[in-house]
């Protein structure tokens, strides 16, 4: 048996830059407050944990029922970010249905790592859907959390200018 490892070079310029400066130049951050909403320990842990280090002030749920909870006692939340497979008879696009109908403004991000059923049909997402994929990096997490964020934003923006104009 023959076995080949082929690993990247590395470069120079990459290897004298500690790993948490090129964390902090390569990915947006941000202060808004995310509620993540995953069944899986260390999932959750993962995302939580990531989103803290991004500046991000992070509440969490294990299932649907206590997101609501969590929703309802605590405005400040702008992002849903939610797992399409829960526990307990509820999955993340009923939360995200639910947690809408409290909250209308609340922006929702889900992740999957299974099926996409629930969001997405013959390879074409809902209109107005955002999604990321498990795994996900730092990176896409923050990139992606960062567009979500931002989009309400401008959408805010745009409608307040409408209203004035």
């Amino acid at each position: 048996t023959t076995v080949k490892i082929y690993l990247p070079r590395l470069h120079a310029a990459a290897a004298e830059q500690p790993e948490e400066d090129i964390r902090q130049d390569v990915v947006p951050t941000g202060c808004e407050t995310i509620l993540v909403v995953e069944d899986n320990t260390e999932l959750r842990a993962y995302s939580t944990e990531s989103l803290r280090e991004l500046g991000y002030r992070v509440f969490e749920a294990a299932n649907g029922a206590t997101a609501l909870k969590v929703l309802a006692s605590r405005p400040e939340i702008e992002l849903l970010f939610t797992d399409v497979v829960l526990p307990d008879g509820m999955n993340g696009r009923q939360l995200a249905d639910q947690a809408r109908c409290l909250r209308p403004e609340l922006k929702v991000l889900f992740t999957t790592g299974y099926t996409r059923n629930a969001i997405v049909h013959h390879g074409r997402l809902d209109p107005g859907v955002q999604l990321i994929g498990k795994p996900f990096t730092y990176a896409e997490l923050a990139s992606k959390i960062r567009a979500v964020l931002d989009d309400v934003k401008q959408a805010n923006e745009q409608q307040l200018s409408a209203h004035r104009g």
